[in-house]
């Protein structure tokens, strides 16, 4: 294969000395080096993986011939904040606090958030997405009214005119002493219900915090809903609501998927607090996403202009011991809760192996980027792995070890999708510009 360029027949093409890792692909009779990669030879017939084998002394040389480079499954972005994306040029956070970007996002939002702004940044920012591999993204949507009344129209139109390319899911977004709204909140339940969405809001340590989340319960059990949760985004160790999600689920006998997002507090309290939220978690059928580089943009930032001495993550690592499906995600992207991010979940991949030491050894914290995300939305088993008789989405890296993949955007890489190779070209930020002025 030379130029990014493969050869294919009229139904499919073979790929030859590919890097596969046993964290995506059955090994199976393959001998897998000590970062977990193994050769093999990959079949595509009219859209779906044929066959996976270990390669032989023949496919050296053969057309396709990978010569190591890795092959990843299509990527997952289980938590990001669409409706929110790009609007930095016209509001920008004035002090990178989280206070500026709450400020900053409820300005720009009762001055801007028309359907038609919100359609023409969640479009590009699926665009960005796409190119860079991605098959399926969760969004949480700003639903404090009158927005939900706007953005789940919008969400829904988008949804059915990606289907096929990326999978997209909704969750709503609201402060949970909002909630103290029933009649409010109850119908934003029913317009969620009727949108396929999940069920999703910000917990904070109000009085009545466990009242509160017991409603969330009570009407995502009644309408057969999934859960989401914005927990404990804080320095705060009195912040413990990951705890209390827990105990609440355990109380209301819920039995549906709950992702939770953040948990950046968890990091700060004392061992015993520790140990008792993670026998909590870990007694549910609770996800945990950490979402490395908007939260290193936004905690334990300092006025003083002193540097920040805490990274912002949760405790990924001893979650993972104790069997919770842990996940990173892009979470927000050229807004006021982080300036920057393309929706590149390689790039989320690569900052969270630096942040939250995703190596020494690598084992399989690939999943946290491919099938634990998958998971935790719900998606079928094959997404984020590579199997015989699964689609053919998948991305061919120039990197042919971690440390090649980890070190260099890979831009060069050539998305697979349905057997056939996407056109990578990004959008240019010229089509957001009039939405700016």
């Amino acid at each position: 294969m030379s130029g990014g360029a493969i050869v294919r027949t009229e139904t499919g093409f073979s790929l030859y000395r590919a890097h596969l890792h046993d964290s995506w692909v059955d090994s199976g009779g393959a001998e897998h080096d000590d970062e977990g990669f193994g050769l093999y030879d990959l079949t595509v017939e009219n859209g779906r993986i044929a066959s996976i084998t270990p390669s032989v002394a023949a496919s050296e040389g053969a057309e396709n011939d990978l010569r190591r480079r890795v092959v990843l499954p299509a990527l997952i972005d289980c938590h990001t904040h669409l409706d929110k994306g790009h609007i930095w040029p016209r509001r920008p956070n004035p002090d990178g606090s989280f206070p500026g970007a709450l400020g900053a996002v409820l300005a720009d939002r009762s001055a801007n958030w028309s359907a038609e702004d919100v359609e023409a940044r969640m479009e590009f920012a699926l665009k960005c997405a796409y190119a860079y591999g991605t098959k399926a993204i969760r969004t949480h949507l700003d639903s404090l009214p009158p927005q939900e009344t706007i953005s789940w129209p919008v969400f829904e139109k988008v949804r059915e005119r990606w289907k096929g390319r990326i999978d997209l899911q909704g969750a709503c977004l609201f402060g949970i002493d909002t909630g103290r709204d029933e009649a409010w909140f109850q119908t934003l339940v029913q317009r969620v219900r009727q949108a396929g969405g999940v069920l999703g809001a910000v917990t904070f340590m109000v009085p009545d915090i466990e009242q509160l989340l017991d409603m969330i319960f009570r009407a995502a059990i009644e309408n057969d809903l999934p859960l989401d949760f914005h927990a404990d985004e804080t320095d705060a160790l009195e912040a413990v609501s990951l705890r209390l999600i827990a105990e609440a689920a355990k109380r209301n006998g819920y039995e549906g998927r709950i992702l939770i997002g953040h948990c950046c507090s968890l990091a700060r309290q004392p061992d015993d607090e520790v140990l008792r939220t993670l026998d909590a978690v870990a007694d549910c059928n609770i996800s945990v996403v950490s979402l490395p580089m908007c939260n290193m943009f936004l905690q334990d930032r300092r006025s003083d202009n002193t540097t920040p001495r805490w990274r912002g993550v949760t405790l990924l690592h001893e979650m993972k011991a104790r069997g919770i499906n842990v996940c990173v995600a892009s979470d927000n992207t050229r807004d006021p809760f982080y300036a920057y991010g393309d929706l590149d979940m390689i790039e989320v991949y690569r900052m969270a192996t630096r942040i939250i030491q995703f190596d020494h050894p690598v084992a399989d914290w690939p999943k946290a980027a491919l099938s634990n995300p998958a998971k935790a939305m719900g998606l079928s088993e094959d997404c984020g792995r590579l199997v015989e008789g699964g689609p053919a989405d998948f991305l061919i890296c120039e990197g042919r070890s971690w440390t090649e993949i980890l070190s260099r955007p890979e831009s060069g890489r050539i998305v697979v999708r349905d057997g056939k190779v996407i056109d990578r070209a990004l959008p240019s930020y010229e089509e957001l510009d009039h939405l700016m002025e």
